[in-house]
């Protein structure tokens, strides 16, 4: 009963002093946009304040000797709506995220990131969509000294469950030539993503290290973010899994590691068998040759 009246009371907070900030970011219109930025972070900063006094939601950073100097593309697990008021406000650099044109229609909320010149895509645009984000990525990254956000799963998941990755955050990293930090969350037990009730507990954000685009494909690039973060997420919210539970992309990985190497044995073996024949078959010809009478 406590837990949701504290939530009742959460609710109200962030419906009224969205409006405020909103409002302000909104009326800075002719200012630079890193003016507006620092208006509108202001509020998810709030929000997780208000979150950790009166809810409980309290957190620790861990891997932040991970983070990387210039330009990155964070792909991080996504739970719930707390991990987009922490990279908005609590990394080294601005937040540049990517989000579904949808949202720009919130009152207040959508009004003021449409202020902060983000990336928005139209679904409906497919490929097109994504070759917008190509070409504002480098803008985002350079010119505003941004890092760029997505979640690769694209929608929230429960805590102990994971959604397909797709692999638009690898590719934009590719054709950026940007390197990737993964980063695991595990907010969906404090604030789920039903329920409105907020419940107390200890939210972890773990940083992972950066993973180099060098060489690799996309599809390389984002079993290798699946892997670190779902692995990741085993380790720092063990009751949402299975005593031993791997990731299933680690079993995948392992499955297709076992064919190749299996593969490659049969073709040793078969080199090995072939191998005395030819040299028989060579020596043999040797002999014909060298008993047949000369022209």
């Amino acid at each position: 009963m406590l837990a949701a009246i504290r939530s009742v009371l959460f609710i109200l907070i962030m419906a009224i002093t969205v409006t405020i900030y909103a409002t302000a970011t909104v009326l800075c219109f002719f200012l630079p946009v890193k003016v507006r930025y620092a208006i509108a972070s202001s509020w998810p900063r709030l929000m997780l304040q208000v979150g950790r006094w009166l809810c409980g939601m309290r957190w620790r950073v861990i891997g932040t000797e991970n983070l990387p100097d210039g330009p990155a593309i964070v792909l991080g697990k996504h739970q719930s709506t707390w991990e987009t008021f922490f990279l908005l406000c609590h990394m080294p650099r601005p937040a540049a995220f990517v989000f579904k044109r949808e949202l720009l229609f919130i009152p207040f909320f959508g009004w003021a990131i449409g202020m902060l010149d983000m990336m928005h895509i139209d679904r409906r645009h497919g490929r097109r969509a994504f070759e917008y984000i190509v070409r504002s990525a480098g803008k985002q990254l350079h010119k505003y000294g941004r890092w760029i956000v997505m979640f690769p799963e694209g929608t929230r998941s429960k805590p102990g469950q994971q959604q397909p990755y797709k692999s638009g955050g690898a590719r934009l990293a590719l054709k950026n030539d940007t390197p990737i930090v993964p980063v695991a969350v595990n907010s969906g037990r404090c604030w789920p993503k039903k329920p409105f009730i907020k419940q107390p507990g200890l939210i972890t954000v773990s940083w992972g290290p950066v993973i180099s685009v060098t060489g690799k494909t996309s599809e390389q690039l984002n079993q290798e973010v699946e892997l670190w973060i779902e692995t990741e997420m085993r380790r720092i919210d063990p009751d949402s899994y299975p005593p031993g539970d791997v990731p299933p992309i680690a079993r995948e990985l392992e499955a297709a590691r076992e064919k190749a190497s299996a593969a490659h044995d049969v073709q040793s073996e078969a080199s090995t068998v072939a191998g005395p024949a030819a040299d028989n078959a060579a020596i043999a010809g040797q002999l014909r040759s060298e008993g047949s009478p000369s022209a």
